[in-house]
């Protein structure tokens, strides 16, 4: 009788461990460098994230990579996925270039229902924010 509970209880163990989080969950992003001017017309920028087990840090993982003015996202700049701010023709002013990465164990809903919200805003992950200046 013990020895089919103790399995029992065994197997709920063995389930409620596997239905757990990643545990890999990222809790800050530096990006470097942090301020930069783009006298050739681009600047390319590196997330290092660290997370809250091994392997941390990590540059470059998986981020999403945007550029913005105060509180909203502008078109005077791209940034490609792997980090690379374009400053485009005309562009002539200082913006924020940011990287957010996710937390791959947030299931809950943000406000207004984005996980990524503009300017680097988060919820549901971390962000990293550098300064770009275009000439």
């Amino acid at each position: 009788m013990h020895s089919k509970l103790f399995f029992a209880l065994l197997i709920l163990a063995a389930i409620a461990l596997s239905c757990g989080s990643s545990s890999h969950i990222p809790q800050s992003v530096t990006l470097t460098p942090a301020s930069a001017t783009a006298t050739n017309g681009s600047v390319q920028f590196t997330a290092t994230v660290t997370y809250n087990t091994m392997p941390s840090p990590v540059t470059n993982p998986p981020a999403t990579w945007g550029a913005c003015v105060g509180n909203a996202n502008v078109n005077g700049v791209s940034v490609s996925t792997t980090g690379l701010a374009q400053c485009s023709q005309g562009a002539n002013q200082s913006y924020t270039i940011y990287a957010f990465v996710p937390d791959p164990d947030f299931k809950g809903v943000c406000a207004g229902g984005a996980e990524q919200l503009p300017c680097g805003g988060s919820c549901g992950g971390v962000v990293g924010t550098a300064q770009l200046t275009c000439p």
